[in-house]
């Protein structure tokens, strides 16, 4: 029954299923054997052996050779040893071919379960390791299927199912099956049926890995991501630096006429993305974090880390943003709370009365 074919056969499975021909013979010998075990009732010690040169399939007994037999399936004596080979002596392990012609329908079907079970294992194995080492990458991803607000994917050239909730996917974008789409590997957690390859496309690190690819000098470490926040498909802040004086860092990621800068928000569908240079003085950084409104003023609090800010009042809008989204990410990009004021406002407090001012 096993020729040239089932070898090619086993082949082509492993290629199918990212296994190791290794690892998918193994787990046909596990399974051969307790199939084995199950047909013939045998509790000795036995192993299955496949070789590729003779294609053939041969289950084998092992038994240790001893002055006085105390467990007959583990143990042979020494004069019946000597009975299938004269050199036998005390310690040796006599090794019986014992191969079936033929299996049971039920024994066949024990030797499936083993097997199906080991390659299951074997997958999920792979899955934990291969996402792990390429956690924190962007690829690329079919999407397969949609169960209420959660989105499975395949990720492509892997067969492996990613996952990604409502919080992960941006809230602008429609997601239907058979779209292509980029995904950032997020994380690998573990699933009731084995490890789950998590991925987003609203994470800052979506982003940050985008200008990765988009800019030569940041691959190259002449440019570095000081800092990144995000709100996913509304406003992205990132900080930039370098500690080249020849080099322009925030140039760099916007590119020649913002090539570099558009592709990336091409891939978001249009998400704003604000680049700024990143500064060790804390006054000039928050500043430059409420880009793009202009700012007047800022005083800070070093002990409370709060500053208080002040813009034009035409640009007070601009700095808070839309539901206080601008001013709460440059709070976030910073690490301080920052709390925004007109410059009327600022007045009509200086005289006693109550200022328009919004916090992040």
């Amino acid at each position: 029954m096993v020729n040239k074919e089932f070898f090619q056969a086993l082949e082509e499975f492993a290629k199918e299923k990212i296994i190791s021909k290794e690892v998918l013979i193994e787990a046909l010998e596990s399974g051969i054997a307790s199939a084995y075990k199950k047909e013939y009732g045998e509790s000795k010690p036995i192993a299955v052996r496949f070789n590729e040169e003779r294609q053939t399939v041969n289950v084998y007994a092992h038994r240790i050779v001893v002055e006085e037999v105390e467990d007959p399936d583990e143990q042979i004596s020494l004069e019946e040893a000597r009975e299938i080979k004269p050199t036998y002596k005390v310690g040796d392990v006599v090794i019986e071919d014992i191969t079936p012609k033929d299996f049971s329908r039920i024994a066949a079907q024990t030797a499936k379960q083993v097997i199906v079970q080991k390659l299951n294992d074997a997958k999920k194995e792979y899955v934990r390791n291969e996402m792990t080492e390429r956690q924190g990458e962007i690829l690329s991803a079919i999407v397969r299927r949609k169960e209420g607000a959660t989105v499975f994917v395949e990720i492509t050239g892997s067969q492996m199912e990613g996952v990604m909730v409502q919080s992960d996917q941006i809230p602008t974008e429609t997601y239907n099956v058979g779209d292509v789409i980029k995904v950032f590997i997020k994380k690998i957690r573990e699933g009731r049926n084995g490890p789950q390859v998590v991925v987003s496309r609203s994470s800052a690190g979506f982003v940050k890995r985008l200008f990765e690819l988009e800019v030569p000098e940041i691959k190259a470490g002449l440019v570095k991501i000081v800092s990144i926040v995000r709100e996913g498909g509304f406003r992205t802040k990132l900080a930039v630096y370098s500690e080249d004086p020849n080099v322009d860092a925030v140039g760099a990621c916007i590119g020649n006429k913002g090539v570099r800068v558009n592709a990336v928000v091409g891939e978001l569908a249009g998400e704003k993305v604000d680049v700024i240079e990143w500064c060790a003085d804390a006054i000039e950084y928050i500043a430059r974090a409420l880009s793009p409104a202009q700012v007047l003023m800022v005083s800070i609090n070093e002990e409370e880390k709060t500053a208080r800010v002040v813009v034009p009042d035409e640009k007070l809008s601009l700095a808070i943003g839309r539901n206080g989204q601008n001013a709460r990410l440059a709070a976030k990009l910073t690490g301080w709370k920052i709390d925004v004021k007109s410059y009327s406002g600022v007045m009509q407090s200086e005289e006693g009365a109550e200022p328009a001012q919004e916090e992040a």
